[in-house]
């Protein structure tokens, strides 16, 4: 500590007054240090001095003794009245720094009003004091567990709910003191520069972890309210919403008198908005009407994609809500081709294809599936189209391309309604298509059970055009294409499928052969394990009835394969004949 020249007082008089402080507050002898600190013939040693005693006062203030708490109390009011603002405000944000893991509400309460007491004292020189005291606040508080049920945060069980909504009572004279009015004076734009990014590092800490409670569910909802503060906050001074979302992240200020300052909007900071105003309907009065829900999905989309590349539970619902809410506000078969450029409109699907097939929670794969499906029925014809090749060139999974063909059937068979036809989903467009769809990935070497949900649909598919595509008016295409997707698709499938039946029905007979030569003895002391290789990977440990059983289902889903495909033979056959 520096001693302040003024007054001549050195290094080891500082250490003399706080060691003599310390000591009379921590053995209980605060009445006597109140009566030395008020003294008027101390004045002057308080005032240079006094910041030093803010550590035990502190710490006896949170043990709240009976018997002392009256004294710290006046000593306390009598320092933040007496000494300098600045050496103040340094000794208070030490304080909670410093704090407990244990007690870090408790300091943060404790400390909120006389750090606003100080900084009110700093006049028109605060605004980087205030930005460092906000951020400090923040990133303890940002510390605290976040409450996961109603229960949780009616009862403030982690006294996150108390921190923030006394953090709205301590930023309020600021906010009032840089509230827009006309020209901003370069102290209000520093002021208000610092109250943005206060805005900012609360809608990522702590509002993009919290899971808000829906009104009817929770009435008062203090993390709620806090959100609509700090929405209100950013319109205060002048922040427009719609601009935040739909502009760039970062935004050049020139403030006059003061170096060119660039003022950050963190991308998860205005996720999270998006996430306040489109799902919870925060402030949604003060978004406009002329946008238009076209161009307010593709504000949203960037948000969207960033919520869905992280893995954390409350992270992908907030994706899958927004984007489920983005979707609703549009009509069926609106989104234009156009859209298919933008990265997003490529990454956004990407990630939901790993979301539901790699999530481990079952409701937001099962959401996934939901969104994915009401995003198709968005785009127009021609985006349906190219949203399927892309699926299905970049999916790489069985599943999901199943699921896809699922879909390519339901718009052919809608084109092929009278007065429904398009371009698109009929004759020389949809050959391209089809012809990704029927084929196998490695052809007859194509792993007929992990690709399943492919091969099934692919034939279901094959199956309805014959049947439901008259030859003599060929509407698809599909019968001059025929003779193409026999050699292609059904001769590869089909030898492949013998190839698979022989190797599994070996494998059975191998598997019952071994079972019977099981030694009785040990198989009445120990159930028999052993394991089985099929396709040149090995399988977990089972016992011989968990292989029987195995190789029987699989079995059962090359005869199930089979049917499909000598149906659509006997469909091409009896067409063929004369």
């Amino acid at each position: 500590m520096q001693a302040i020249q003024d007054d001549n007082y050195t290094t080891e008089d500082y250490d003399v007054f706080q060691i003599a402080g310390r000591t009379c507050i921590e053995d209980g002898e605060s009445a006597q240090v109140l009566s030395i600190v008020v003294d008027e013939e101390n004045k002057n040693i308080v005032r240079c001095m006094g910041w030093n005693l803010l550590g035990p006062l502190v710490q006896i203030l949170l043990k709240k003794e009976e018997k002392n708490l009256p004294h710290c109390l006046a000593i306390l009011t009598h320092l933040l009245e007496v000494c300098s603002p600045k050496e103040l405000l340094v000794g208070l944000l030490e304080q909670v720094e410093e704090a407990h893991p244990d007690s870090i509400a408790e300091t943060v309460i404790l400390l909120l009003q006389p750090l606003q007491k100080v900084l009110l004292r700093l006049g028109g020189r605060k605004a980087s004091s205030v930005g460092m005291a906000l951020s400090t606040l923040l990133g303890q508080v940002a510390r605290l567990p976040v409450p996961q049920t109603k229960e949780q945060e009616e009862d403030d069980v982690f006294s996150l709910c108390r921190c923030c909504s006394a953090l709205l009572v301590f930023v309020r004279p600021f906010v009032e003191e840089a509230k827009q009015s006309g020209t901003p004076t370069p102290k209000e734009d520093e002021l208000r520069t610092e109250l943005l990014k206060f805005c900012m590092k609360s809608l990522c800490e702590p509002l993009l972890e919290v899971q808000l409670k829906d009104p009817e569910t929770l009435a008062e909802s203090p993390l709620r309210n806090f959100a609509t503060e700090i929405l209100g906050i950013l319109s205060d001074i002048g922040e427009s919403l719609p601009e935040l979302l739909c502009h760039g992240l970062l935004r050049r200020r020139e403030v006059p008198g003061f170096l060119e300052e660039e003022v950050c909007y963190p991308k998860e900071s205005l996720a999270s908005l998006a996430y306040l105003l489109f799902v919870q309907h925060i402030a949604m009065d003060t978004f406009p009407t002329v946008f238009s829900s076209v161009f307010v999905l593709q504000c949203n989309m960037e948000y969207i994609n960033l919520f869905l590349s992280r893995t954390e539970e409350s992270r992908l619902q907030k994706g899958l809500d927004l984007y489920e809410k983005s979707l609703v506000r549009l009509e069926d078969n609106s989104l234009p081709v156009q859209l298919m450029e933008l990265k997003s409109f490529f990454s956004v699907p990407q990630n939901l294809v790993k979301v539901m097939t790699l999530c481990p929670i079952q409701h937001l794969r099962t959401k996934a599936l939901k969104v994915l499906q009401l995003s198709i029925n968005k785009f127009d014809t021609e985006a349906k189209y190219k949203f399927f090749q892309c699926m299905l060139k970049t999916s790489h999974h069985a599943g999901v391309e199943g699921y896809i063909i699922k879909n390519i059937k339901n718009q052919i068979d809608f084109a092929l309604k009278p007065e429904k036809g398009n371009e698109w989903f009929m004759g020389v467009h949809l050959l391209p298509l089809l012809r990704q769809v029927l084929c196998l990935p490695q052809g007859p070497e194509t792993d007929l059970l992990q690709n399943l949900d492919r091969v099934m649909e692919s034939l279901n598919l094959l199956r309805y055009l014959l049947i439901r595509d008259k030859e003599w008016k060929n509407q698809t295409g599909i019968w001059t294409e025929l003779y193409k997707i026999e050699e292609r698709f059904m001769k590869p499938l089909r030898m492949g499928l013998n190839m698979s039946k022989a190797h599994y029905e070996a494998e059975l007979q191998n598997t019952k052969d071994n079972s019977k030569k099981t030694n009785a003895k040990e198989s009445q002391t120990q159930e028999s394990v052993c394991s089985l290789t099929v396709g040149n990977e090995k399988m977990p440990n089972m016992t011989p009835e968990m292989q029987l059983q195995v190789l029987h289902s699989a079995l059962h889903t090359f005869d199930m394969i089979e049917s499909v495909l000598a149906r659509i033979e006997e469909i091409i056959e009896v067409k063929e004949k004369p």
